[in-house]
């Protein structure tokens, strides 16, 4: 049976458990991008918040990944003797955050969900994650586990309706804007004697990447049959490139993906200084990745805010350009916004 969420963007709710008066929007953009050679009939938008965090407002609603809002110096815990250091500032602090409506969170890992989001965050807030972490986050005791968690494997799928209050019976009766959220695969740590030693250490969490398809369901959205997506997000995760990311494009085929958020870095642990094993792409896995799943345009995030990437945003950047690709990606920096145009269905 399929999962069903449905959100109401009229019925606005604080973001954090101690906020009573919030801001209306986000923050003005710095810069806003478009596509390079596509533009127009923009009605979406993407926020890069910092590290994986971004905001994906559209239709009225506001979906966070990987809420991650720690300043410049703080630290965070990522395996056993392993600590991270934070290198830049968010886009914005966490108690500056607007109605956030749901989060989409790849992994219970620090540098994804630290430890400040996990206290402050409104208990009732929708979080579509993995098993993994649907088990810690519902496992706190009756005041501290968070009461809206749905957990997704790998491509597992499920609805996120979008149902104002006072839409009349007539406008909503022809179709319910919606999020279809499939599960995609990612791994941290390749196969072999590391996977195994750390399945039962359980250093490295499991981590998810995620496909979004942005569309309309007919009638009264009651029928997942009736779905036509308008525009499809494929959202990486923290992976490596693994032989499971081959089954992605074998799934879509003929589905074209409009935007790839890839997240690079080359994290290492313990550290650069002594890189032992890598935990997320680097430069060459990446455009390897978007060779493998030919995405319309990639956005790259997770590269440069914690001491624990080995491979800087610049590396990719010339691999783009090696590959003839430069017209198929956007760079954002933190505060930065992409805007894009969904469409009807097709």
């Amino acid at each position: 049976m399929t999962k069903n969420l449905v959100l109401d963007p009229s019925h606005a709710e604080a973001p954090t458990r101690d906020h009573q008066h919030y801001p209306s929007s986000l923050p003005e953009a710095k810069e806003t991008k478009l596509h390079p050679t596509n533009a127009g009939g923009e009605n979406a938008s993407l926020y890069f918040v910092g590290t994986a965090t971004t905001i994906l407002e559209w239709e009225g609603v506001r979906i966070m990944t990987d809420p991650n809002f720690l300043h410049a110096g703080d630290h965070v815990h990522l395996g056993p003797g392993v600590t991270g250091t934070r290198q830049t500032n968010p886009a914005l602090g966490l108690h500056e955050l607007p109605r956030i409506d749901a989060v989409l969170l790849s992994h219970y890992h620090a540098d994804h969900f630290d430890e400040k989001v996990e206290a402050s965050l409104r208990r009732s807030l929708p979080i579509i994650t993995t098993p993994h972490a649907k088990d810690h986050l519902t496992s706190k005791g009756e005041d501290e586990s968070f009461s809206q968690v749905y957990d997704l494997d790998f491509f597992q799928s499920m609805y996120v309706d979008i149902r104002k209050s006072g839409t009349t019976h007539e406008a909503s009766s022809k179709r319910v804007p919606a999020v279809k959220v499939t599960g995609m695969p990612g791994k941290h740590v390749p196969q072999g004697m590391l996977s195994k030693a750390n399945d039962l250490l359980g250093a490295v969490p499991p981590t998810n990447g995620w496909m979004l398809e942005l569309g309309y369901k007919e009638g009264d959205g009651s029928s997942t049959d009736s779905f036509k997506n308008g525009y499809r997000i494929y959202i990486s995760g923290d992976t490596l490139l693994v032989d499971e990311l081959k089954e992605i494009p074998e799934r879509y085929k003929g589905q074209n993906i409009d935007l790839m958020l890839i997240h690079l870095g080359g994290t290492t642990i313990p550290s650069p200084k002594l890189p032992l094993l890598m935990v997320t792409m680097d430069a060459k896995q990446g455009i390897e990745l978007v060779r493998l799943i030919n995405p319309d345009l990639t956005i790259p995030i997770h590269y440069d805010d914690y001491d624990v990437f080995l491979s800087p945003l610049d590396d990719f950047k010339k691999e783009m350009e090696r590959a003839g690709l430069s017209q198929k990606v956007v760079y954002l920096d933190r505060k930065d916004q992409y805007k894009f145009a969904v469409q009807q269905g097709r």
